[in-house]
């Protein structure tokens, strides 16, 4: 995926002047090892110049640090550390940052060898709020060469989220469809996490696509997706129209993203997209979204944000479907109750019309919109992408401002379960366990739109800290609370 950023932390070991310096280093290059030892050594660089101990050995790291191409920060306190010298490097460092902090190595050497880095991880989080300095601690920060290492591999992720933030352009093509105001945008917060956004008129759209036609590009594409497609290629006829759709996105994004690295793109494909353009986007949305450029439905701007931070996360392809409907009773008896440890509440199907990645889907079809073309004629709603979803690990979230910009999110882990929907769309059986309770008292209880971000996998404790980093309040990161643990709006009898 070439879409999202590649990492490499630098890592600065610090010292307190009246502590011997060489338990710093020597923890330092232990760190290293067991680092590379176990992961890609390309994910790090140990900075060598000097061990912090003052603000003019900060300057010296910081710059090192930014030649050697460094996007994300571990302070390493190797012993108490410096804490005015090592929090002013944070401030100064412009990217994400960790701090994490040695353990004792042994009862044998607990006088020249001991290095108070337990007690120094403390004055350190008191600087960093003293500054108003953003910084990630793990859950707990004081560890053996190992155990750090191990802390620094769980921020990359949430590392290439905040960089990809920091750099990323969404395109969004007119307005949301009508009734749909739950997918509202305020792009405020959307500035306050430092993405830019790009809003164009579907007739923008509509005059860069008609300028593609004849693209000599076309029949390549069309190729390449008859290669995907198969014995799935149900709609052959429409093809050169979505690769001439496909290229004229990917053309927009060559043009428009500025300064910017990244994007994302929020497309329109309804009322009147059908019967201009003359077929659906759904399944050049899952294609984009296959090579790592996500692309949401119906205007969802803070959906493919949403999406966007889930590849980052996961470096997988994601997708945004509705939490759409409940499963019939009569499928729970048959293929779930007494075969998976879920209760019937704890279960929906998550649909969308198309937009799923192949890759996600057990088998695909290319064939018409069913439900546009109720009201259209057929030939103008084809385009999407049908099966289903293949089973395993997911992770539901989304990242949304309110509509008085109140920013908010939530996290829930689950799976899709291998049971056939027997339905039509990009569609699966998802459980969550205590979805019933989620659905009520976050869901509908706070206002959330019915599309959400599907990362393949259990991504929920990097996703939460990139919230947390986000500075999105606590009270507003929600999850599937279990049921010991009610919720604030919960009827307790």
């Amino acid at each position: 995926m070439k879409n999202i950023p590649k990492v490499k932390l630098g890592i600065v070991a610090v010292s307190r002047d009246c502590f011997p310096e060489s338990l710093s280093v020597n923890r330092r290059k232990a760190l290293v090892k067991a680092y590379a030892d176990k992961y890609d050594v390309e994910d790090i660089y140990e900075c060598p110049v000097c061990i912090v101990e003052s603000e003019i050995h900060m300057v010296q790291a910081l710059e090192d640090i930014k030649k050697a191409g460094c996007n994300a920060l571990c302070v390493y306190l190797g012993n108490f550390g410096p804490e005015i010298s090592e929090t002013l490097l944070a401030k100064h460092f412009e990217g994400p940052k960790m701090f994490v902090a040695a353990a004792e190595e042994t009862q044998d050497n607990l006088i020249q060898g001991r290095g108070d880095a337990y007690c120094g991880m403390l004055n350190a989080s008191y600087n960093l709020k003293l500054r108003n300095i953003k910084a990630y601690i793990p859950e707990y920060p004081v560890g053996d060469a190992e155990e750090c290492a191990d802390m620094i591999h769980e921020f990359l992720p949430i590392a290439r989220a905040l960089v990809g933030l920091s750099n990323l352009k969404i395109i969004s093509f007119g307005p949301r469809p009508l009734n749909f105001l739950a997918c509202n945008a305020p792009i405020k917060q959307l500035y306050n996490l430092g993405v830019e956004i790009e809003e164009n008129s579907e007739l923008d759209l509509f005059e860069a696509f008609k300028k593609h036609e004849g693209d000599e590009r076309i029949p390549s594409v069309v190729a390449d997706m008859e290669k995907e497609l198969g014995a799935g290629n149900k709609k052959p006829e429409i093809l050169a129209k979505l690769a001439q759709y496909e290229l004229t996105l990917l053309d927009w994004v060559e043009a428009h993203k500025g300064y910017r690295e990244y994007v994302a793109i929020a497309g329109k494909c309804w009322p009147a997209f059908q019967t201009q353009f003359g077929f659906v986007p759904c399944y050049v949305n899952s294609r984009l979204t296959g090579k790592g450029i996500p692309v949401s439905c119906e205007v969802d701007i803070y959906g493919v944000l949403s999406e966007f931070i889930g590849t980052c996360v996961s470096e997988d392809v994601v997708t945004l479907l509705d939490i759409n409907n409940s499963v019939p009773k009569d499928m729970y008896n048959e293929s779930i109750k007494d075969k998976f440890d879920y209760k019937h509440t704890d279960t929906f199907m998550g649909f969308h019309c198309g937009n799923t990645c192949s890759t996600k889907l057990c088998s695909h079809e290319m064939k018409y919109q069913m439900i546009m073309a109720r009201a259209l004629p057929e030939e103008v709603t084809q385009g999407t992408l049908e099966g289903d979803i293949v089973p395993g690990d997911i992770t539901f979230f989304r990242l949304q401002s309110t509509s008085d910009c109140q920013i908010r999110a939530y996290v829930a882990q689950g799976e899709v379960l291998p049971v056939a929907t027997r339905s039509f769309g990009a569609i699966g059986v998802f459980a969550i366990k205590e979805m019933g309770r989620f659905y009520r008292h976050v869901l509908i209880e706070k206002n959330y739109p019915h599309h959400g971000a599907v990362a393949f996998g259990h991504h929920g404790k990097a996703l939460f800290e990139v919230f947390k980093y986000l500075d999105v309040p606590m009270e507003d990161i929600n999850y599937n609370q279990p049921a010991s643990l009610p919720y604030a709006t919960e009827n307790p009898f």
